[in-house]
């Protein structure tokens, strides 16, 4: 971060290169659509890009940046509120489909999304950023602007969630 706030723009490409997946990643969990995914990335580093000059090293990189992605999230998600959510009625797929291990996937790929997206926004972003970005407690805290008591609160609230919307597929898993 110093040097590409010195002006060194390979460093700030090293940057993007290094966090690219793993925002992709975060945003896509959140919100299940890659193009938004891809282009509140692309927002998170330019807002990044500005803010360099401003950088201060006093807390994790990984802390700050995902405080900037969860900012985009935010201010994303109050844009676009009214905006209902895709529902896929079961009413709507194949009454005779064969039980592949592609069906299954699918199947349990869809419930995890929406058992993701009943998730309380807190608990959402506490748990991906857990699970998928690999940040401890403290990050985690530091990032949503609460304790570590609330974030292992939400950690095991949403596990809690999840696990009992994923129950009918435990024989599978």
């Amino acid at each position: 971060m110093r040097a590409a706030a010195e002006g060194d723009t390979g460093a700030f490409k090293s940057i993007v290169d290094r966090w690219q997946t793993r925002l992709i990643g975060f945003f896509y969990r959140s919100l299940g659509n890659r193009v938004d995914a891809e282009d509140l990335t692309q927002e998170t580093f330019v807002h990044l890009y500005h803010a360099l000059p401003r950088y201060e090293s006093r807390n994790t990189f990984n802390a700050y940046l995902f405080t900037l992605a969860r900012r985009r999230l935010i201010d994303f998600q109050r844009r676009h509120a009214r905006r209902p959510l895709e529902f896929i009625d079961p009413n709507d797929w194949p009454l005779q489909q064969q039980a592949t291990p592609e069906n299954c996937t699918a199947e349990i790929e869809k419930a995890f999304h929406r058992a993701l997206h009943d998730l309380p926004a807190k608990q959402r972003q506490a748990i991906l950023l857990l699970q998928q970005q690999n940040l401890s407690y403290e990050e985690i805290a530091q990032i949503l602007g609460t304790s570590i008591a609330s974030v292992k609160t939400s950690i095991h609230r949403a596990r809690t969630h999840l696990r009992e919307a994923l129950k009918e597929f435990r024989h599978i898993l």
